[in-house]
């Protein structure tokens, strides 16, 4: 269930409640009349199932309230409530699949903003995964894997994509891309640094690496990889399933890949080089189409489950009406 609060203009408290009470999955309606300040108006509050939230939002937009009062959502927990139980049944669909599409562009336009932290987790990612390439040690390259925050970039060009959010695409190509060379310029100096303490050697770049040898030969399994990890992502934040996220990140090789692209860098060996950047390049591919199909896919079927819960809220009584 989520729960919302709405300020609302006095005049419009009444096409909110309206509205609240001809959604199908709603509960405990609350109206607190003069109760907000800043902005002055109404207060009302009710639960909803998270089906049901994503049309009961799209509405209170459609009321301009997002303009001249303030529209707030938040998971409920735990809720002990036979009438809570009754609207989630009510609702149609499941919990687990909806789609809340504002707080979806609102997470990615986080996650997607070019900040001092997203700067230094992808470089400390890029370090750990260079130490990783150098000693073909798999457990430093799956630690920088889980470490590296690119994925929220990644996830702000597909909603950008579906949602036709210009902006949000443009935040995230630039985050995207800026990330990548900031991050990678820093590893190059690192290998140098590295190299020149005897801690790096052009030698063990260039020897055999069973473990870590992937990152810099791309191939039709790379990209198969990165289209799942795509999609699992994208299931993961639509979901409210952070925690898949974690699996994800260890799934696809792009900040290994940049890492190594670095390292070889450093040492003039253009071949891995631009094999790590083809990898790199490969998976990000991989991941942006299948991340932007499974959010289509979601809205196709979730437009059709909108049009059931209409259909369904239009025949329903209007509330305080008398059963015939």
């Amino acid at each position: 269930m989520l729960h919302l609060r709405v300020i609302t203009p006095a005049g419009t408290t009444e096409d909110v409640v309206r509205l609240i009470e001809g959604t199908i999955g709603t509960a405990h309606l609350c109206v607190l009349p003069g109760a907000a300040r800043d902005p002055a108006g109404d207060v009302v509050m009710c639960d909803v199932a998270r089906e049901a939230g994503d049309d009961l939002l799209s509405e209170l937009q459609r009321l301009e309230l997002d303009v001249s009062g303030s529209i707030a959502v938040e998971n409920i927990d735990l809720s002990l409530s036979k009438r809570a139980e009754k609207a989630e049944e009510e609702a149609p669909g499941e919990a687990a699949d909806a789609v809340l599409w504002e707080h979806l562009t609102e997470a990615t336009h986080e996650e997607s903003t070019l900040s001092v932290t997203y700067l230094a987790f992808l470089t400390l990612a890029t370090m750990i995964a260079a130490c990783g390439v150098v000693l073909d040690n798999a457990i430093l390259i799956v630690g920088a894997m889980a470490v590296g925050p690119e994925f929220g970039p990644l996830a702000g060009i597909c909603t950008a994509a579906v949602q036709r959010r210009p902006r949000l695409a443009l935040r995230s190509v630039i985050a995207l891309l800026v990330g990548f060379a900031v991050a990678m310029a820093v590893t190059v100096g690192f290998s140098v640094f590295m190299d020149a303490v005897g801690l790096f050697t052009e030698e063990q770049l260039k020897g055999d690496r069973p473990q870590t040898g992937f990152v810099y030969a791309p191939d039709w399994f790379s990209f198969v990889v990165a289209v799942l990890a795509g999609a699992a992502g994208t299931l993961s934040l639509t979901s409210a399933k952070s925690g898949a996220l974690v699996g994800v990140a260890i799934s696809v090789t792009t900040v290994p890949a940049a890492a190594n692209a670095a390292v070889a860098l450093s040492y003039g060996d253009t071949a891995q080089t631009w094999g790590s950047t083809e990898q790199l390049l490969l998976n990000l591919l991989g991941i942006v189409i299948a991340g932007t199909a499974t959010l289509l896919a979601q809205k196709y079927f979730w437009a059709g489950q909108h049009r059931r819960l209409r259909r369904r809220a239009r025949s329903r009584p209007a509330a305080g009406s008398a059963p015939s």
